[in-house]
């Protein structure tokens, strides 16, 4: 493939839609995140999401042994939560010190860690794991439980407007 089509290609990708996941999870006593920006619904018979995860990174032990993981929508504004997350872990990393322990954190069905804070957070079971050709591993978990965020509250001028 020429390079400029690579370069399209990649365009076109940039172009889907995408956010920003915190993916948890935890076996006995160790607990890992990692900033993930490629989740997608991928079934609602059963209800699954697919997450995309780079390899090497300290969580795939703990998703093999607990089976399970969560998801967190991110606002770009949680700037704590992404410069804690956002390194790349690799499992021979000394990692003495929990990367949960600036927030407040408690679980919802499969065990996972969840934080204590108002969002969108999917708990799941690992349902698959594809181990591509690619930088990336692909991992679908079946939602067992889900926490939505907050409605917005009605503002005065949204009052106005309705009477």
């Amino acid at each position: 493939m020429d390079p400029i089509q690579q370069h399209e290609i990649a365009h076109g990708l940039s172009l889907l839609p995408a956010g920003c996941f915190l993916m948890t999870s935890a076996f006995e006593d160790e607990r890992r995140g990692v900033l993930v920006h490629s989740v997608q619904a991928c079934g609602t018979e059963p209800q699954l999401v697919a997450v995309a995860v780079r390899k090497g990174h300290a969580i795939e032990p703990v998703l093999r042994d607990a089976r399970a993981f969560a998801l967190h929508a991110v606002d770009p504004g949680e700037k704590l939560l992404i410069r804690k997350f956002s390194e790349h872990l690799v499992p021979d990393t000394d990692l003495d010190t929990d990367p949960f322990d600036a927030f407040p954190v408690g679980t919802i069905a499969t065990g996972s860690p969840v934080l204590r804070r108002p969002g969108l957070v999917f708990d799941c079971e690992l349902a698959r794991h594809f181990d591509l050709e690619s930088d990336f591993e692909i991992y679908v978990g079946l939602i067992r439980a889900v926490r939505l965020p907050p409605k917005p509250k009605p503002t005065a001028n949204a009052d106005a407007q309705a009477g």
